[in-house]
């Protein structure tokens, strides 16, 4: 028996699972066009070289890790073993194309297909509601340690040890750009970034992390000995390689009994970065502490946001001096982002410095007027709405969000994954 190894095959294999299988609105971006036909090509590939007798263990491992995305994916299990048996199907009528078979082999290929999607779908199934008992245990042991309630009979129950002390990180993660394309649920690829981010997570830090997450953020709480400090960085970079996104963090430290107020601390403080516009990756208190103090509440702050009142009639002057302090004084990549001349950035910021009085081109004046802004963010609240602009440097914009609306959804959209403080896959 031969196997056609032509494109023809690999497009009518992959056409059919889209239309019959799952539908492209199940699929992530472009795994249709890409990891779909790949794999594809390569099962019929294997099949051919174990056929022919040939050792295919390569071909075989590369496929483990196509599974393995699958899984992070959150793709159903028995939709994959329904694919792998309809390619099965498909490829013997076209190997024997022109044979005489018996139809009873074809049933058989039926219920093999059958049997496998219904036990494992009840394995799958069953594995869950054990895990999810588990799961709501740790879940309630870190809602616990947030609220500052006692916590040794859930950690017992929960079999994790609480730490003396913890790194408390506030999270943001940005949308999916498929999270926005009409032709697939946002919902379920938001789901999948969730996934992605929690199983990294997990891979780092094992079971002794801790989590409240959603889709779009939330707190971790790691053991202050679990990793050390360059490592926290690096993590945070390993969640957004696996989010596929931009990952915003704000970190706080402090002994178990003290994590509400480092939690509330931390999200302020997260808070704050994306107010600023900072750039993405992970912020500790001493990094923003003077930036911190300029947002507290007081007659203070109040007096600063005024210094900015001359430019409240001329937004364009207040986005340009706002782009230029978020670019380090860089006058061509303001001017690129805004799609402005440079000689017309020189001219709206010598027209702020004759409306407040205070020069961007001295140091003096910008101290002054990055403070203002600063404190403006705070004592005006947030804007409702912005477009970001692609930037670096000290305020490189990320998009606008709010920690504490962040932290308020969490409840309602944890997403627990294997091996995430005893957390199981939802």
């Amino acid at each position: 028996m031969t196997i056609p190894l032509d494109r023809g095959l690999t497009s009518t294999l992959v056409t059919h699972f889209v239309n019959n299988v799952a539908t492209c609105r199940t699929l992530p971006g472009d795994a249709i066009s890409g990891e779909v036909t790949s794999v594809t090509r390569m099962c019929l590939e294997i099949c051919a070289g174990l056929l022919d007798g040939r050792d295919e263990e390569a071909k075989l491992h590369r496929l483990a890790v196509a599974a393995s995305g699958w899984a992070r994916e959150g793709v159903p299990i028995d939709t994959i073993l329904h694919a792998l048996h309809e390619g099965f199907r498909i490829g013997f009528d076209a190997a024997c194309a022109g044979m005489s078979l018996p139809d009873e082999f074809r049933r058989l290929i039926a219920i093999s297909d059958v049997l496998c999607t219904t036990v494992t779908r009840a394995y799958i199934r069953e594995h869950r509601e054990i895990a999810g008992e588990h799961h709501t245990a740790v879940h309630t042991l870190t809602s616990a340690l947030l609220a500052g309630q006692p916590t040794i009979t859930m950690a017992r129950e929960c079999g994790i040890s609480v730490a003396e002390s913890y790194v408390v990180l506030a999270l943001s993660i940005a949308e999916h750009p498929d999270e926005h394309d009409t032709r697939l649920n946002s919902s379920v690829v938001a789901r999948r970034k969730l996934r992605r981010v929690q199983a990294a997570l997990a891979h780092r830090c094992g079971e002794q992390a801790l989590s409240l997450l959603s889709v779009d953020g939330g707190t971790l709480l790691i053991p202050a000995d679990l990793l050390a400090d360059d490592q926290l960085d690096g993590l945070v970079e390993a969640l957004s390689r696996a989010a596929r996104v931009d990952v915003t963090a704000a970190l706080v430290s402090a002994p178990a009994a003290e994590i509400p107020d480092a939690a509330q601390r931390a999200h302020e403080l997260l808070d704050m970065v994306e107010r600023l516009d900072c750039e993405p990756g992970l912020y500790r208190f001493g990094d923003l502490a003077l930036e911190y103090q300029l947002t507290r509440p007081g007659p203070g702050r109040a007096r600063l946001g005024e210094l900015l009142a001359p430019l409240d009639k001329h937004p364009e002057l207040y986005e340009t001096l706002r782009v230029h302090i978020a670019n380090n004084m860089n006058r061509q990549r303001t001017a690129r982002l805004l799609h402005i001349h440079t000689n017309t950035v020189d001219y709206r910021l010598r027209r702020v410095a004759q409306l407040t009085g205070l020069d961007p081109a001295q140091a003096s004046g910008l101290w002054q007027l990055r403070s203002a802004m600063i404190a403006r963010s705070f004592h005006t609240g947030p804007k409702a709405t912005a477009e970001p602009v692609q930037a670096t440097g000290f305020g490189a914009p990320v998009g606008l969000g709010t920690s504490g609306a962040r932290r308020a959804r969490v409840d309602a959209e944890v997403c627990p994954v294997p091996g995430l403080g005893g957390a199981r896959s939802a």
